[in-house]
């Protein structure tokens, strides 16, 4: 992978790891990303908190950011201070709550989100899904073009997101995005 010709963020499935979690987010960081998003969403906020413990330790030890998912409550109570939103959470932020996180992403599937999230504070998306991928068996990407436009309508980074691996990602550089996001190149 070739990490200096953009930004790479990894994001966390542990669903998708065969091993040991630790061990994988290790070699995941070892790849030297961006940044990583904890995206374990499907956890309690309990358990959440429990993960992402360890995960920011990992991080802080490879000098990676650490970016929590969802859990806004939880990335404060860690120090964390930044997060990545589903946009109908971002729209329930409040202006208070915002102000808390130096930097907020949110997850965006149309032109129409980008442009929403945008306006509701925040500061970087990822856009997608770009390519085919098995974490949307079924769903017919949206590609490109999709991608272009949205980076387009935005003066905040894009990041696209969506079937991304090394032999497609220079395409969404190319179509405009700040860097790509990757799931299972990380997680397996």
């Amino acid at each position: 992978m070739i990490m200096s010709m953009y930004k790479t963020i990894c994001i966390t499935n542990r669903h998708l790891v065969t091993g040991d979690y630790n061990t994988q987010i290790k070699k995941a960081l070892s790849r030297r990303p961006y940044a990583l998003i904890l995206r374990e969403k499907d956890l309690t906020e309990k358990d959440y908190e429990c993960v992402a413990k360890d995960v920011i330790k990992l991080c802080d030890e490879a000098g990676v950011k650490c970016i929590l998912h969802t859990f806004d409550e939880v990335a404060l109570r860690l120090g964390i201070k930044e997060i990545h939103m589903p946009l109908n959470k971002l729209l329930t932020m409040d202006d208070v709550n915002k102000k808390k996180f130096d930097v907020i992403g949110a997850s965006t599937h149309s032109v129409e989100d980008a442009v929403l999230a945008e306006k509701n504070g925040a500061s970087y998306i990822t856009a997608g899904h770009v390519f085919a991928t098995d974490c949307k068996k079924g769903v017919p990407p949206r590609g490109l073009s999709f991608l272009e436009e949205v980076c387009h309508a935005v003066s905040i980074p894009t990041y696209a997101i969506g079937g991304i691996h090394d032999d497609n990602a220079m395409a969404c550089i190319k179509a405009g995005a700040a860097g790509v996001c990757m799931m299972s190149e990380f997680m397996r």
